[in-house]
């Protein structure tokens, strides 16, 4: 039984019907579709539309359906176009034409985009506790390693030395954006349209911010032509979810490469490593390949979306339909990945030593060089001049710089005096740079203290929410 036979004189094609189905995904939305029949009946009782007494029925049967949907009493007909139509057809079959008022004053335009600003705004919370759960295992990994020095890279060429500490903090600050701009993503997603009907409102009498309240949306829709239309909320969370997707994919490139015999940084926990079927030697970093791969997929879905409305007119449109396969797809994707990734993370063991002696290699401490012979009066540019000159003898000589004599040193410049060891060592190079957002012990403790402030504010936020 359709919803909306009434016009028609002939059935639907059965491959139409197929084709036109879209249950096969959206089931997954009947508790948001449930709760948000139940509060728009709840309105329609109390403003008078439909009978209280009939309201009241229609909203325990509906309780009662999403508790029998839970516990595997009821299986949802996957011959029914969607879910909306899933639910309603249960709820008619219980309670016969009452069932048939529930939607009064609704459209499934304007249905559906309520249960996918629910469902978002859920998914949002649980992505953003995922994010979270990370954001502390990254503040472990760095409270450990705060004095493990590695080389720092530009250009995949050794720079400068800095702490293991510091590096993992870098990546705090990215997923700690992340969390930012899914809060921010949240605000855009908690507003409620339904009232909004095909297109144009009803003429019923709702009390829309009734149905907001009880729904806990902070605000309803200005216009019902953008809110049935409008999935700006959708675009933004994939966009959001494609940033912390490529964040993940930069940091299992690093962790793929420092797994590598070449590097030889760190070593992939047995449980998050796989092998190949011909070469027995090999331990192979799947996980973070996958995380690398999958970030393509997340794009995707984003191109998906923002493909399919940029040039629709207003107002609905069953191209919109595309939305959730690439809306769920994005969501269970990074789903999958942060738990996985942050357990990858926690598990894999760190050469401490092998971090080291790539920090003394590469000429990592020339900056400190030059900064050593500007404090000493030179001016900067000459000060990298003659250091250049110094790293160019080095290289000829097959030396680190902090192995060549004071004499050889003293060559280049006279203001070059004992004291420049001390000042070139790996220790010294990372802790002198101790201003604020360094790699300096201190400067990554004031980090991590700031983290931790932040992680609890936006614990406080989702709980409160």
């Amino acid at each position: 039984m359709k919803l909306w036979g009434g016009r028609f004189t002939k059935e639907t094609d059965k491959a139409v019907n197929d084709f036109n189905s879209s249950i096969r995904f959206d089931s997954r939305m009947y508790k948001q579709d449930i709760l948000g029949s139940i509060a728009h009946v709840n309105m329609l009782g109390k403003c008078n539309i439909i009978p209280l007494d009939e309201a009241m029925l229609i909203k325990k049967t509906l309780y009662e359906i999403l508790n029998d949907i839970e516990s595997g009493v009821v299986s949802l007909n996957p011959e029914a176009e969607d879910i909306h139509t899933n639910i309603e057809q249960i709820l008619i079959s219980r309670i016969g034409d009452i069932g048939k008022k529930l939607h009064t004053g609704r459209s499934r335009n304007d249905q559906v985009a309520l249960d996918i600003r629910m469902y978002i705004k859920d998914e949002i919370i649980n992505l953003s506790e995922m994010l979270i759960n990370m954001e502390k295992t990254l503040i472990d990994l760095a409270l450990e390693h705060l004095d493990t020095i590695l080389p720092g890279y530009t250009h995949l060429q050794r720079a400068q030395p800095i702490s293991l500490a510091h590096h993992f903090m870098a990546y705090f600050q990215m997923f700690r954006r992340d969390i930012e701009r899914l809060k921010d993503c949240y605000k855009r997603t908690n507003v409620m349209p339904l009232g909004s009907g095909a297109l144009a409102g009803t003429t019923y009498p709702l009390d829309r911010y009734m149905v907001a309240k009880e729904l806990d949306f902070e605000t309803i829709s200005e216009n019902s032509l953008d809110a049935v239309s409008d999935r700006d909320f959708a675009i933004e969370l994939l966009s959001c979810l494609s940033i912390i997707m490529m964040h993940l994919s930069r940091f299992s490139e690093e962790l793929i490469l420092w797994s590598s015999h070449e590097f030889g940084f760190i070593e992939m926990d047995d449980a998050y490593s796989t092998g190949s079927s011909i070469m027995p030697q090999k331990k192979n970093p799947d996980v973070a390949e996958l995380v690398r791969g999958k970030t393509g997929r997340v794009y995707g879905d984003l191109i998906t979306l923002l493909t399919v409305m940029k040039s629709l007119p207003l107002a609905y449109n069953k191209d919109m339909q595309e939305d959730k396969e690439a809306i769920f797809d994005a969501i269970d994707t990074v789903k999958l990945c942060l738990p996985v990734f942050t357990n990858m993370i926690k598990t894999m063991k760190v050469n401490k030593e092998a971090m080291y002696k790539a920090a003394q290699g590469g000429f990592t401490n020339a900056t400190d060089v030059a900064d050593y012979l500007v404090k000493k009066g030179l001016p900067f540019r000459d000060a990298h001049e003659i250091t250049g000159k110094i790293v160019l003898y080095a290289i000829d000589n097959n030396k680190p710089i902090n192995e060549l004599t004071l004499e050889e040193l003293r060559n280049f410049s006279p203001l070059i005096e004992e004291d420049i060891f001390e000042e070139i060592c790996l220790e010294k190079c990372v802790s002198s740079r101790n201003i604020p957002g360094g790699p300096a012990r201190e400067s990554v403790l004031e980090a991590i203290k700031s983290a931790e402030k932040f992680l609890d504010d936006i614990s406080n936020d989702n709980r409160n929410r």
